[in-house]
């Protein structure tokens, strides 16, 4: 969908959920007042109307996948860093993005969707155990990793970084189960009938949290982590 001055603010939002954030960020209603043009809307709020339409066609220009890139190629402290850097950085920025619209959402359909109290419920435990989950990886996995990069013999006071990893993959278990039971109870974030723009927004902003958290979880289970398993047995056997 072209942007231009004269697009209406709820048909883009529809088009591509993730241009809510640029007008959430701005101010600009795109729920009860959706079908107001971004020029009225950038007059009213007196926003840089030139400003906006880049910030929109950055979003929508942009994509999340990371399936055409060879990870398996990569050197493991690279890989951490990326993890870190695009992943982590995701999960903190969506928490804050998507637990206001889901606090919001609940408290006003909650009473017709008993099932989104459960949703709130979950995401919320989901970002507390996700926070924690990331502290522990940049301070105990991610530098054990870097480490053996460079051939240390001893890594954060730790005999093996099988210890930490076994941790780390049960808590990744966790969150794709507690995932599962929101796509479960949200018909795969399939938004009702009466839902408004704000209910489908953030539907589709829950969607590609999993999705991501997904793309995160396969790059350490499956790549980051047996390599270096692999990378320290290697060491201890050049050790001997």
């Amino acid at each position: 969908m072209s942007i231009s001055a004269q697009t209406i603010i709820g048909e883009l939002v529809a088009s591509d959920y993730r241009t809510a954030a640029v007008f959430k960020r701005n101010g600009v209603d795109f729920c009860c007042n959706g079908n107001t043009t971004i020029s009225d809307a950038c007059q009213k709020k007196k926003i840089d109307e030139l400003a906006l339409i880049e910030d929109l066609v950055a979003i929508t220009s942009s994509t999340n996948s990371d399936t055409n890139v060879d990870f398996q190629s990569w050197p493991l402290d690279l890989l951490a860093d990326y993890i870190e850097k695009r992943h982590h950085r995701y999960v903190e920025l969506k928490i804050r993005e998507i637990t206001p619209f889901l606090n919001k959402v609940a408290r006003v359909h909650g009473e017709r969707h008993p099932e989104l109290l459960e949703v709130e419920s979950l995401f919320r435990a989901s970002a507390i155990e996700l926070s924690e989950h990331m502290i522990k990886e940049e301070r105990i996995v991610f530098p054990f990793v870097r480490q053996l990069v460079t051939g240390a013999e001893t890594v954060s006071g730790l005999r093996s970084v099988q210890q930490p990893i076994a941790v780390m993959m049960n808590e990744h278990s966790a969150e794709g189960e507690r995932f599962r039971r929101i796509a479960e109870i949200t018909n795969d974030y399939t938004p009702p009938a009466d839902a408004c723009n704000t209910y489908m927004v953030t539907f589709k902003l829950l969607q590609e949290f999993e999705e991501n958290l997904h793309e995160h979880i396969h790059l350490e289970n499956n790549i980051l982590f047996p390599k270096a398993i692999a990378m320290e047995a290697s060491l201890v056997a050049t050790a001997f």
